[in-house]
């Protein structure tokens, strides 16, 4: 009887293991793309889920009998809603749109994948992990066939030009470039720094873009 317990347990052990191994594969691609949310906080999520799953199915099997009986998917439910909240923390405002929802909702699939294990069900855990990691990987927005336009940051800097915000909008948009918010500020020379945020299509090159205004300008990525 000890034996078989000893073994149950190693099983257990090697389920959160197993879960925290496929947390930290999904959590290295979002902290490669330095999102909030990294490969600590998706390998704990994993790692818990899979206990909350364990304890769910067998933390109480010495209490139960014919006057006890208990519901092993009321756990999964709770570590669901739980999980939302954690999630929720993660989404944000920032330029305009919403930030970091592809984070969320990869920590409550994360969490699912650790019930999964949890349950033992290792190869619809391990099968979620790679599908995850394939969609996170391939359908980012960074890669070219996935989107026609660019986000980035458009500097122009020292403008003395009184109504150049509206000019600077109404250019860029006569060559379909969208500007979803602007930055302005003054400098020491007592002229105006201006940020304007933009969907750049891929078909404009950024050196092109340089040239449209005569100020110094630069582009960044913000996307």
């Amino acid at each position: 009887m000890l034996q078989i317990i000893h073994q149950l347990h190693i099983d257990m052990v090697f389920r959160m293991l197993l879960a925290c191994f496929c947390g930290v594969g999904i959590g290295f691609e979002r902290k490669n793309r330095a999102k909030e949310a990294g490969m600590r906080t998706h390998c704990i999520v994993a790692c818990a889920s899979a206990l909350m799953m364990v304890i769910s199915k067998y933390g109480f099997y010495d209490v139960v009998g014919e006057t006890i009986k208990l519901d092993p998917s009321r756990m999964s439910a709770g570590i669901v809603t739980g999980v939302g909240f954690l999630g929720a923390g993660i989404i944000y405002f920032q330029r305009g749109g919403i930030k970091g929802l592809t984070t969320a909702a990869g920590i409550w699939a994360t969490s699912g994948i650790g019930m999964a294990i949890g349950a033992g069900m290792y190869v619809v855990g391990l099968s979620a992990t790679v599908i995850i990691l394939l969609a996170q990987i391939i359908l980012h927005s960074s890669s070219s066939f996935m989107t026609l336009h660019k986000q980035k940051a458009l500097e122009i800097f020292d403008v003395s030009e009184q109504g150049f915000q509206s000019y600077a909008v109404k250019k860029l948009s006569d060559i379909d470039v969208s500007v979803t918010d602007v930055s302005v500020r003054g400098n020491t020379d007592g002229n105006i720094d201006y940020v304007f945020f933009c969907d750049i299509p891929n078909k404009i090159e950024e050196e092109y873009l340089l040239g449209i205004f005569p100020y110094r300008c630069a582009v960044e990525a913000i996307g």
